[in-house]
Parts: structure tokens; sequence; C-alpha cells
């Protein structure tokens, strides 16, 4: 099967490429290297079935060359802005690179008649419903962010898109995703913080943010679990919340990468607040019953995702 996977030199892009190579699929990446880079495509650049096409997927010339030369049976959709406070301070980023990018790979598939496409959504489309166990059904989606704005339209495309040009898409909504090529997040702040004073650690907020940190390993094996099933979906968009059923605090992160690191006089010096940022939700309740029920559960729960992607980082 020909496949692209448009963001593919990013965190999870590149973890899924690897494993698409592995399995024996013909894999064409696309992206723009804001976020990713070739580092992370070190062993696929090696492997003769993978094509790299560097460009960027807002421009609707280049991208229908991709298409007309890979012409892709399934489009895997994981480019997008990931980091969340940059965004905060330019919404742009996320029309542009999260938005926009959506648009023009279904506006592609629509014109090249590809059928199979997967969107990488994310637990930012609920907003901040503290007491709320939200399931793939929970009424009244209000993102509090402008990422989790921007898939929250990107959703709503992919359904217009799948409904009118006869597309079977699979959309999952994901917490944190932690593990190796990860290059942005409170991990390696707290790290890069850390190795420049060993003794003192800046924490925004009370610490006490708490969230599902699920590992890139698990949440592209769910992918790949599911990435056919859609074909026998009654529906066209096939919805899960995909994640862990425990959660790490933003303390006990900050308390993992000490115990790594072999510190034991740390002090922590909290900002204050029940937020890191604006539109950050320090904590919600997801309900993963659904993708349970299909047979899927990840195999590391939240502390041991963080502990090993620590260590990942760490060279340990």
């Amino acid at each position: 099967m020909r496949i692209l996977v448009a963001g593919g030199a990013g965190f999870i892009g590149s973890n899924l490429i690897e494993t698409l190579l592995q399995k024996g699929y013909q894999v064409a990446c696309v992206d723009n290297m804001s976020l990713g880079n070739t580092d992370n495509l070190a062993v696929a650049m090696k492997h003769p079935s993978f094509t790299l096409y560097e460009g960027d997927i807002c421009d609707g010339e280049f991208l229908a060359n991709v298409f007309q030369k890979t012409r892709p049976e399934y489009v895997f959709h994981l480019a997008a802005n990931s980091d969340i406070q940059a965004s905060a301070k330019n919404p742009d980023v996320e029309y542009r690179n999260t938005y926009s990018t959506t648009f023009n790979l279904l506006s592609c598939m629509r014109e090249y008649e590809v059928k199979r496409f997967f969107f990488a959504s994310t637990s930012a489309v609920y907003g901040n419903k503290p007491g709320i166990r939200l399931d793939e059904n929970t009424p009244n989606l209000e993102p509090i962010s402008y990422y989790g704005a921007a898939k929250l339209g990107s959703e709503a495309l992919i359904s217009a898109f799948s409904y009118m040009n006869d597309f079977k898409a699979l959309v999952f909504r994901f917490p944190n995703v932690i593990g190796p090529h990860l290059t942005h997040g409170v991990i390696f702040d707290f790290i890069r913080k850390l190795q420049s004073d060993p003794e003192n650690l800046e924490i925004l907020g009370d610490g006490n943010q708490t969230k599902p940190y699920i590992y890139v390993a698990d949440l592209v094996e769910a992918i790949i679990r599911f990435m056919n099933e859609i074909e026998d979906a009654q529906q066209p968009v096939t919805l899960y919340n995909i994640g862990v059923n425990t959660a790490t605090s933003v303390k006990r992160i900050a308390d993992i990468i000490c115990e790594e690191m072999k510190l034991e006089n740390v002090t922590y010096h909290f900002t204050g607040g029940a937020g890191g940022w604006k539109g950050d939700v320090p904590r919600f309740t997801y309900c993963l019953d659904k993708v349970h029920c299909a047979g899927w559960a990840a195999e590391y729960e939240s502390d041991e995702a963080v502990r090993r992607t620590v260590r990942h980082a760490l060279g340990i």
C-alpha cells in the first residue's frame, strides 16, 4: 500500500513511519521542517520504500505535485503546530499549520480520489470540563486554546469531506504524547533548567496540574491496529479517545527527572495558579471505554511513560 504521512518528520510522524516501513508499506513523507527534522528520519532515509518531500502543505501547487507523484492510497495527517504556548502568542500559527493543512490535504484527497484518512486530534477539543468524564460523545465542546480550536475545526472539515466524498476517516483524540524524538514540553524544559541550575527548578502553576501521558510506541501501535478497520465502519468517521488509565502531575514529573538525574537537593519554585499558562487545561478525566472494548489498551501507564522518556532524553 502507498502511504503519505503529512508531518512525518515530526515526533509522532517519524515514529509512525518507522513502523509502517517495518510492516512493508511504501511511505512518502511531506514536511516543512518547522518542527520536524531529518534526524528523526535517519532510519527511514535508509529504507528503499521511503521518499521525503520537503515543502509547505499549505502550498496547494506543491501538495498537488506530491499527490501526483506518490498516488497515495492512505493519508496520515500529523502536520500541526504542537507547541501550544507558541501559538498563544501568534494564533496565525494554528490557522496555517493545523487548520489549513487539514483543508489542503482533504482537498487533494478529493481531487486524486484518495479514500482513507487518519487524523491526529487532541483532548484539547473538549476544553476545560472539570469533574466530567470525557468520552467521544461529550457535548458542548469548548476548546480554550487556539490549538484545540484548530483541531476541532479540522474534525469538522473531516466530517464534511468524508460524507461528501465517501472517505473513510479515523480520528484519534489523545492527550500528551511522549517518547523518542520528542523535542519540547515540560520534560525537556525541566531537564534543561536542571542542567543549568541543579539546585533550583521553576515550575509553572502550582505543580498539581495532572494529565495522562501516553508513550509514543503505544500510540503508533493503536494507529496501526485500527488503520484498516475503518473499511467496515458504518459511519464515514470513526472516532476514538486514546490514552492511559493513569495520570501524572507536573510535580511528579519533576520528581522523576530529579531521581533519574541523581539530584537530591532541588528546591521547587512554583509560579502559582491552577494552570501553567493561558489555554492550559490543568486536569481532566478521559473515558477510554470505547477503545478498550475494541480490544486495545496501552502497555505503559503514565508514570512509566514519563520515566522511559526521561531516560531516553538523558541517554540512560
